[in-house]
C-alpha cells in the first residue's frame, strides 16, 4: 500500500516510484496524458472512444492510478502528430538528425519514408543503435526534437 504522502508525490509529478526498471521520462505520465488529450480537444468520454477502452481507464490514466500503456501512448503521440502535421514544413528525422547514408539506408523509418513519425516505428536506428524495446526507444525519443515539434512540448 502507497503511503499517502508518496501518493501525492506520484499524482503531482514529483516522482514517479515504477520499481527498478522504470526511471521517469520512459512512460506517459498523468500529466502528459491530460495534456495530450486536452490538446486533441476531446473529452474523457469521446478519448475513450478513440483509444478503445474504457472512460474509467482514461480517469485512470489521468489521475495517476494506473500507469498508461505503451498501445494508448503510441496512439496518444499519434494522433496528436496527425491533428499537427498538417505542417508540411516538419523536416523527416534524418534530415534533422543529419544521419549518414549507410545508417539512413538501414533504418526503418527511411525505407517507409516514416520521417516525421520515427518515433511510432521500432527498430528505428537513432544516436546509431536500433533500440528494439518501446520503454527504451521512448527514452530516447522524449529528449528528440523531431516528436517534440510534433506534440509541441520541449525535448529532454
Amino acid at each position: 500500500m502507497t503511503d499517502p504522502t508518496t501518493l501525492c508525490h506520484i499524482l503531482h509529478g514529483d516522482f514517479v516510484d515504477t520499481g527498478p526498471t522504470k526511471k521517469r521520462g520512459e512512460f506517459m505520465d498523468c500529466k502528459e496524458f491530460a495534456k495530450l488529450r486536452k490538446n486533441l480537444n476531446k473529452t474523457q468520454k469521446e478519448m475513450a472512444q478513440l483509444l478503445g477502452v474504457s472512460i474509467k481507464a482514461i480517469h485512470s490514466y489521468e489521475q495517476g492510478w494506473r500507469t498508461v500503456p505503451p498501445h494508448v501512448e503510441r496512439q496518444m503521440f499519434f494522433l496528436t502528430a496527425r491533428k499537427r502535421s498538417n505542417n508540411n514544413k516538419q523536416k523527416p528525422c534524418w534530415s534533422i538528425k543529419k544521419c549518414p547514408p549507410k545508417q539512413k539506408k538501414a533504418c526503418p523509418a527511411w525505407e517507409f519514408q516514416a520521417g516525421k513519425f520515427c518515433w511510432f516505428i521500432n527498430g528505428t536506428i537513432c544516436c546509431g543503435t536500433a533500440h528494439e524495446k518501446w520503454k527504451e526507444k521512448m527514452a530516447l525519443c522524449r529528449s528528440c526534437e523531431v516528436l517534440a515539434s510534433l506534440t509541441g512540448s520541449d525535448p529532454g
